[in-house]
């Protein structure tokens, strides 16, 4: 029964994590397909730079909730059961970090796009603020400073990500945070940086997208 119940937390998380808000909402709005446009990238960035800043804000929090909803979804089919694996117990916690890892995965290769998605930061964000409010609020305001100031997604995306594992460090041998935590943001900031490799070149070349710059919609590009 309790592998039943795995079964479908990953199944249905990746599910969730699968449905491309940016591409529906774009599609919806401009009859453009995201993936032909500015980076190609079905996230909120993008879709900011083709329907606007308000739009960019509307998919980064539905991006969002996929990644809160699936974790607290993971701890509900869990419950109170659990299963050793060595002196290890996996119960509910580690069930749920194994939801965010199967939402996350929907965002970045979803089932529905051929398995090209996003890069996964904001879902990242919204599993992590189901698991671990603190590490998220860090998190996120790091991504907040660094793009208001330098004004690339991007390279918020990249520190805000790295933070929460920073600040997760020390929670953990300092104050007994559950490791679990960790794993998952180790594993988030891993996917979130290989997703971003392209970013961190043009950054290093200094021909990065500014966060509020427009692009035109090809003509009939649906």
């Amino acid at each position: 029964m309790i592998f039943i119940k795995l079964y479908l937390i990953v199944m249905l998380c990746y599910i969730i994590g699968s449905i491309p808000f940016g591409y529906i909402i774009t599609k919806f709005k401009s009859g453009t397909d995201i993936r032909s446009v500015g980076s190609g990238n079905v996230g909120a960035t993008n879709a900011s730079r083709i329907l606007g800043r308000w739009y960019g804000i509307i998919i980064g929090v539905l991006d969002f909730a996929k990644g809160l909803l699936a974790v607290l979804l993971a701890g509900l089919i869990m419950g109170s059961s659990y299963f050793l694996v060595g002196d290890y117990v996996f119960g509910m916690l580690s069930a749920q970090v194994l939801g965010g890892f199967a939402v996350l995965s929907g965002h970045i290769w979803p089932i529905f796009l051929g398995f090209k998605g996003g890069k996964g930061v904001a879902t990242f964000f919204g599993g992590l603020t189901a698991l671990c409010p603190l590490a998220s609020m860090v998190g996120g305001q790091a991504f907040l400073v660094v793009m208001l100031i330098w004004g690339y997604a991007s390279l918020g995306s990249i520190v805000g990500v790295v933070a929460t594992y920073a600040i997760l460090l020390p929670l953990i041998i300092i104050s007994g945070f559950p490791l679990e935590y960790l794993i998952y943001t180790l594993g988030g900031t891993i996917a979130v940086s290989i997703k971003h490799k392209d970013n961190i070149v043009r950054l290093l070349q200094g021909k990065e997208r500014l966060i509020g710059k427009k692009i035109e919609s090809p003509p009939n590009s649906s």
